[in-house]
């Protein structure tokens, strides 16, 4: 577990507090300084603190005097879990959820989280639980590419958009993030035990919350769930939206609030399931994006400035696909590579190989035996290594290339 072992006690004492959510934490520990001052306040010094009266600040007290069983026993459960914790103020919380209001105070992840590191250059996948057949493939597509470009993929773990986004990271050797509006002993939706899990043990990803382990998923807990995953990330996607989509507030969240940049890719103009998008595209809330390069294109400048300017020398300038250059002296050198094209190298060279002249969609797939979804993500990260070309509706190989 990350950070100091009495100040994590504290933390957690706060958050399992009953009343005390992220903007309460937020208000005690600026007035107090620390979270052990908190625990170890009276009523009379929580009443000090703005906007708490007599009845929260003994609501307050009570609670946290009777916190230190549930705090042995959550520390007990995230041991047996494998739980770290990332408390705000040590070295190891996200730098970039420093800037949005309010934010978590404590962090549970399970699995790889590196939000420093190699999850630094993160975008966030979010639509809709019910999606569309397009919708599936577009999430696996522009996931696949971009996770193989080398940003991590941060979704919310939900049906629909957000699993197609998580498994198709995996599936091609990238990494992901699924953020939960439950606690990690939860697992909500149940279906996506065995994702989670994955991602958790994959050692290119992580499970995260910043609710007590037992929490229940609720309808409340997901608007905070959201603006986690735009606080991690460089940007925000969203595939097929309803006009009421939880995916919107994510968006507005990250445009608002976050300073985030918000992509969108559009839908059937007569499918409800895209109308929530198109009205962003219309509203200008929106870049329209129709290709993994347009995402990749459209972050390179946030990323120089979020990650070399504001929180230098965690950071490093991204090449054009992202890859981390390396530090020297303060000084940044050549980055390195482009990762490999989506899954195995193997891939990429049968699909290449099969180029002998210039063929369709189908016909490389009917050559090489793979599926459509899983080549169109190869073909779109081959063209943007210049691997392949694109003539006339057909892909032809680039001699330079190899």
């Amino acid at each position: 577990m990350t950070g100091n072992h009495d100040d994590l006690r504290s933390l957690l004492k706060l958050t399992l507090t009953p009343g005390v959510g992220p903007v309460l934490c937020e208000r005690l520990l600026r007035h107090f300084g620390s979270a052990e001052a908190v625990a170890a306040a009276s009523p009379a010094d929580l009443q000090r603190v703005e906007k708490i009266g007599p009845r929260t600040a003994n609501t307050i007290a009570r609670g946290l005097r009777e916190s230190d069983r549930l705090v042995d026993e959550e520390l007990a459960l995230a041991s047996k879990l494998g739980v770290g914790y990332f408390p705000r103020g040590s070295d190891a919380y996200p730098a970039m959820l420093e800037d949005i209001p309010s934010p978590p105070p404590l962090l549970g992840a399970m699995g790889h989280f590196e939000p420093n590191g190699a999850d630094r250059f993160g975008v966030a996948i979010v639509g809709s639980r019910r999606c569309s057949a397009y919708g599936m493939e577009q999430a696996e597509r522009f996931a696949g590419v971009l996770a193989s470009a080398g940003v991590t993929i941060v979704s919310g773990g939900a049906r629909g958009i957000d699993t197609a986004a998580h498994r198709a990271a995996l599936r091609l050797g990238g990494r992901t993030i699924a953020v939960l509006g439950c606690g990690l002993a939860e697992c909500y939706p149940p279906e996506n035990k065995d994702l989670f899990a994955k991602i958790a043990s994959s050692g290119r990803g992580a499970v995260v919350s910043e609710l007590p382990l037992r929490t229940k998923p609720a309808s409340e807990n997901f608007p905070a769930r959201n603006r986690i995953i735009s606080g991690l990330c460089l940007g925000v996607l969203v595939i097929e939206a309803s006009e009421r989509s939880g995916a919107l507030i994510t968006a507005r969240l990250a445009a608002e609030e976050h300073g985030r940049e918000v992509m969108a890719i559009p839908g059937r103009v007569d499918s409800p399931a895209s109308a929530g998008t198109h009205r962003l595209l219309k509203a200008g809330g929106a870049h329209l994006v129709t290709e993994p390069r347009d995402v990749l294109e459209l972050l390179e400048r946030p990323a120089l400035h979020l990650h070399e300017g504001n929180h230098a020398p965690l950071y490093t300038q991204p090449a054009s696909l992202f890859a981390p250059g390396a530090e020297d002296g303060g000084r940044r050198t050549t980055a390195a590579a482009p990762p490999a094209p989506p899954g195995d190298e193997p891939v990429a060279s049968a699909i290449v190989a099969a180029l002998d002249e210039p063929l369709t969609l189908d016909e490389i797939a009917q050559s090489t035996g793979l599926g459509i979804a899983e080549l169109r993500a190869a073909m779109t990260a081959l063209e943007i290594r210049g691997r392949v070309r694109r003539i006339a509706g057909r892909f032809g190989r680039v001699a330079s290339g190899f």
